[in-house]
């Protein structure tokens, strides 16, 4: 079972957060200073870690250096600080994502999927919507039975889709997640991909499988 530790002084959010994860089967750990995260540290391994940034005692700025001195946990910053230079400056000392409060939960967990699979980049299972299949041993997508090659980024963008078949993802959604890289805009790289994952899609069938949600997004459509 993969560890999670919740640094947060909010103790809703925290409980949030708690519920939320051991409900998706995680096993998590509670925290609410820097200080205590490094005692929990130190007595259990983790793989994700969910920092906030205005902590009591030590702060997460400082924090983040100091986790990774003691482990391998995949840090991702969750602050209601909105400011383009503290996220380069968390990204660039060593944590692994940055979100914003407020935040969807789908969306925090689609990111932590990320982390666990650049930590265990191997896992043969499918993802199932209707008549779409997604293999994750071969690197495919399959329409009715039909098998469609997909390209790394492409399949990325499948995976986010059928993770969460019911659910409106934005642009940036999809970039960070399908590039594990901080958005900035590219906006045409995300309608390019998608625009290709269609016309693969309508050589096996004419049913639109991706909508667009115009001002919003992209789905699935259901």
């Amino acid at each position: 079972m993969n560890n999670i530790l919740i640094v947060e002084d909010d103790s809703y959010i925290n409980d949030l957060l708690y519920e939320t994860l051991v409900t998706e089967s995680f096993s998590c750990t509670q925290a609410y200073s820097g200080s205590e995260a490094l005692l929990c540290i130190e007595k259990k391994n983790f793989q994700v870690i969910l920092l906030d940034l205005m902590l009591p005692g030590i702060t997460g700025e400082k924090l983040v250096p100091l986790i990774k001195e003691k482990c391998t946990a995949a840090i991702i910053i969750i602050s209601s600080k909105d400011v383009l230079d503290t996220k380069v400056e968390m990204l660039t000392s060593g944590a692994d994502d940055y979100m914003t409060k407020p935040f969807e939960i789908e969306e925090l967990l689609a990111r932590i999927q990320v982390q666990l699979r650049k930590s265990s980049p191997y896992q043969g299972s499918l993802k199932s919507f209707r008549s779409l299949t997604l293999n994750k041993d071969r690197n495919a997508l399959f329409v009715a039975g039909q098998e469609i090659a997909l390209t790394h980024r492409e399949f990325n963008i499948m995976e986010l889709f059928l993770s969460y078949p019911k659910k409106i993802f934005s642009k940036q959604e999809i970039y960070e997640y399908a590039w594990n890289d901080f958005y900035v805009g590219e906006d045409k790289t995300v309608n390019v991909h998608i625009s290709n994952i269609r016309q693969k899609i309508k050589k096996e069938t004419q049913e639109e499988w991706i909508k667009t949600v115009w001002g919003v997004g992209f789905t699935l459509q259901s």
